[in-house]
């Protein structure tokens, strides 16, 4: 008799990983309806909310590996459905928004730059894209403590760190060219084979310090904290990889692993 109630609760437990990535899912769809919607109009704040929805994507995208893993129901169908989310919420809702920011007023004036600004967008989306596919395909075989290429998640919050720091609309030729040039730049990145530091490297001293600066200065710059976060996050790794390429060991390079059963 306690069978069926039992059934239901089973289907339910695996069910709610999916329902957290769907929630993310969501957000990601508000921030596309919400920037089409506001690109005739210009409204900083909704372009701010369409950005702040990217970053609440991001929280639902780490709890539902959280809740997969609490609950052990864990499954390739919550896989295949997280790394779809992830291209919905990291790819096409920020290139979206930052089509809508940049280019669509701007390009009333010049239909070219339009046409410019669509093509960064979709390489960007293009590029996300292929990185969740590579890292699909890589998986186990890579050293944990890096990323090969800068992850999507950190490419749609460098991306739109600029709408959050600056939220009303490009109203200058010049800045809808750099705005194009981070889009192909971070595009470019995640498609990089360059080593991105990952969250699971070891815990410091030096990591608690920066941790600290880093919320001292979030409480002196406010929002524009995240642009240059995200300015020295790149600049950083950058450098890093720059120093492994002329010989420096004093990080040891990332490990490539032939078996996923060589992963302590």
């Amino acid at each position: 008799m306690n069978t069926l109630p039992k059934s239901r609760l089973q289907r339910a437990k695996y069910a709610l990983p999916s329902m957290v990535t769907l929630l993310s899912i969501a957000c990601g769809f508000a921030s596309i309806v919400i920037s089409v919607d506001n690109a005739a109009v210009g409204d900083a704040d909704a372009y701010r909310l369409a950005a702040a929805l990217l970053v609440l994507a991001g929280v639902f995208d780490a709890l539902d590996g959280y809740v997969a893993r609490l609950t052990g129901t864990s499954s390739q169908f919550g896989v295949q459905l997280d790394s779809i989310a992830d291209v919905m919420n990291f790819g096409c809702a920020p290139a979206v928004l930052l089509y809508c920011y940049g280019f669509v007023q701007m390009g009333v004036h010049d239909p070219l730059l339009l046409r410019f600004g669509g093509m960064a967008s979709f390489f960007f989306v293009a590029c996300g894209a292929m990185r969740l596919a590579r890292f699909n395909v890589n998986v186990g075989r890579t050293d944990p403590l890096y990323f090969v290429g800068m992850p999507i998640t950190a490419g749609a919050a460098c991306v739109a760190a600029v709408v959050v720091a600056w939220p009303a609309p490009i109203d200058s030729m010049l800045h809808s060219y750099l705005l194009m040039l981070l889009l192909v730049g971070v595009g470019s990145l995640m498609v990089s084979t360059l080593r991105f530091p990952s969250s699971k490297q070891k815990k410091s001293l030096a990591a608690l310090l920066v941790l600290i600066l880093a919320i001292a200065l979030l409480v002196w710059l406010k929002t524009s904290f995240f642009a240059l976060f995200f300015a020295v996050y790149i600049a950083a790794t950058l450098l890093l990889n720059l120093a492994w390429h002329l010989g420096w060991r004093g990080i040891a390079l990332p490990q490539v692993f032939n078996d996923p059963d060589e992963i302590d």
